[in-house]
């Protein structure tokens, strides 16, 4: 691709929206999920809310991987889709402990595909000069999804039912599939599918070339388990009214950073501008802990997202460049495996911990800042350039 080649065209805008759309259909169920499964009975089964999700998330990143590398990005973004849409209309109906759980292991199947199939598309339309910034667009509006989706979806709540806002979660994937349907495939020489497709080996599964983005991103993420785990309760305990506040300043103050950290790191480098995340992200948690007020958790809400603003364009731009180009969803599969165990074991631990005691909750924000912490060492102690 030519170096002045446009970013800001029509495909790129209607993967964005589309990003925005599923973003929001999947994350607008989370600040009522908990309360949900308590009406059913199975309140101490909140940890595995978000455990669950994630862990078939994980499973089914190599099978993305690979098959957006083979049967084409359009066909694996458009399935995640899918499996939102009708698992939003299948809650309603599973309306015991376990029918709930087993949809939120399939549920997950929905970001093990998608999201794998949009990054690798997104390096396929963008030249390699400009990977950091069109990865700090598009994450703008996935991000959006992470503010707009819960506040949506406690609002449907508030004033109608959990089956609305099910159905609701439905149509936003819709509406996200419509908007695939209209792209252009990237790959070229695309293979039929065939279920031997789906036997992978052990070379197929991580791909060596970008463990080490994957490990920091495994370090960082392991927080934001704990975040979609515990924040609703603790919101219910500081006494906010919407308990999507906390996620709505976490992305509005993303959104602020995303576009400039991710030309930043396409000028300055990718390891310079995720050391400036860490450091961000280690300070937010700690503050987090300590402010244990409204305005306090708002404030911490606000460093955390200006941490993962800078941290994930940067993680996703460096994976890419570090990936070989026929095996591009190889590369980001992996790294998002890292995300989906970090996110997974976040949630355990902090389920695991706070048994119903609010007075554990800080706890568990001190613990994810060790782990980020744990990831500025690593980083520092390299001495490679890559």
């Amino acid at each position: 691709m030519k170096k002045n080649h446009p970013i800001y065209n029509l495909r790129f805008g209607l993967l964005c929206l589309s990003s925005l759309l599923f973003s929001s259909s999947y994350n607008m169920l989370i600040p009522e999920l908990p309360s949900y499964l308590a009406s059913l009975g199975g309140s101490q089964y909140i940890g595995f809310i978000i455990a669950l999700f994630t862990l078939t998330a994980g499973l089914s990143r190599p099978f993305s991987g690979l098959l957006t590398d083979t049967i084409g990005r359009k066909p694996v973004m458009i399935f995640g889709a899918l499996v939102c849409v009708v698992c939003g209309f299948l809650y309603p109906v599973l309306v015991t402990v376990g029918g709930f759980l087993f949809l939120r292991l399939v549920h997950g199947f929905s970001t093990g595909f998608t999201p794998t199939a949009v990054a690798t598309y997104v390096s396929d339309i963008v030249p390699a000069n400009r990977w950091g910034e069109a990865f700090g667009i598009q994450g703008v509006f996935f991000t959006s999804g992470l503010a707009l989706g819960p506040a949506i979806g406690s609002t449907i709540k508030l004033y109608y039912s959990y089956e609305i806002l099910f159905y609701s979660s439905s149509a936003m994937a819709f509406l996200s599939m419509v908007l695939i349907f209209k792209l252009h495939e990237t790959l070229s020489e695309r293979l039929r599918f065939k279920m031997s497709m789906l036997k992978i080996s052990r070379k197929d599964i991580i791909s060596v070339d970008v463990l080490k983005p994957a490990i920091i991103t495994f370090l960082a993420y392991f927080a934001f388990g704990m975040m979609l785990t515990l924040i609703p309760d603790w919101s219910d305990h500081l006494d906010f009214k919407n308990k999507g506040s906390f996620f709505m300043a976490f992305t509005i103050a993303s959104l602020t950073i995303r576009f400039l950290a991710g030309k930043a790191s396409d000028r300055m480098g990718r390891k310079f501008v995720v050391n400036i995340g860490l450091i961000i992200l280690f300070g937010s948690l700690l503050l987090m802990g300590i402010l244990q007020t409204k305005f306090g958790l708002l404030v911490a809400a606000g460093f955390y997202g200006l941490g993962m603003g800078i941290l994930s364009p940067a993680l996703n731009a460096w994976t890419v460049d570090l990936s070989p180009k026929e095996q591009r969803g190889k590369g980001i599969s992996t790294m998002f495996i890292a995300l989906e165990a970090g996110i997974g074991l976040g949630a355990l631990f902090s389920g695991w911990y706070y048994q119903n005691n609010y007075e554990n909750i800080p706890i568990t924000m001190y613990a994810c800042a060790v782990m980020v912490l744990l990831g500025l060492i690593f980083l520092l102690f390299r001495k490679d350039k890559k």
